[in-house]
């Protein structure tokens, strides 16, 4: 499998529809970046879940993915379920949050996903970071909406296991739902290893890119 590597990050802008979302997607992705890159600044949107316990649940867990690392996370107000309803007022808030960062890369969900929240914001990302390398990320949950991805993320066996603990850990409120276990998180990271030779990875959607080969 050929590598493609991008040294020298320095920022990174995350975007979710829900609390959880993001440390679903890249949880392991974000441990690795952060634990590896001094100084990383991560920047992260939420639309769901201000003032709310999923808001004090997404806080502590990303402070818990991103350890050392400079994060500023907002968190909307947008009704979960309704996203679609409020196009206007969230099209502002990606605008605003697009002016506020410059990210190196910008991780948002994937065009293809079910959930109606998940795809209009990835619908969104595109029409506001126009000049940035965007990585859909994947969502486990019970639709059958599992991506074909293109980019994989490795990650070591101690950090798939890291991400589990956190989700498990930090979003009590999730716990109820019959997909959201250990055995889940690491059976779909697993998964996506055996795909891209790794022991476990995160798996990401890219729709375009500029590749340079030699000097030019």
């Amino acid at each position: 499998m050929i590598s493609l590597n991008t040294p020298g990050l320095r920022e990174v802008a995350v975007l979710g529809a829900h609390c959880d979302d993001v440390a679903i997607g890249l949880g392991g992705t974000l441990l690795t970046l952060a634990s590896s890159t001094p100084g990383l600044r991560v920047r992260a949107l939420v639309l769901a879940g201000a003032d709310a316990r999923r808001e004090i649940e997404e806080r502590h867990a990303l402070a818990a993915l991103c350890p050392a690392a400079d994060l500023e996370l907002t968190v909307l107000d947008v009704p979960d379920g309704y996203a679609p309803a409020y196009w206007e007022p969230i099209k502002k808030a990606v605008e605003a949050f697009g002016r506020d960062c410059h990210p190196d890369v910008v991780f948002a969900p994937h065009r293809a996903d079910a959930h109606q929240d998940h795809r209009m914001l990835a619908e969104l990302v595109p029409t506001v970071f126009r000049d940035h390398l965007i990585l859909g990320y994947e969502i486990l949950k019970w639709e059958n909406d599992t991506p074909r991805p293109s980019i994989y993320h490795p990650l070591t066996r101690a950090v798939a296991s890291e991400k589990a603990r956190i989700l498990l850990k930090h979003y009590p409120s999730q716990t109820t739902h019959d997909w959201f276990d250990e055995e889940s998180f690491l059976g779909l990271s697993r998964l996506r290893g055996v795909q891209s030779r790794q022991p476990h990875a995160e798996a990401f959607v890219l729709e375009k890119a500029t590749i340079r080969f030699g000097r030019t």
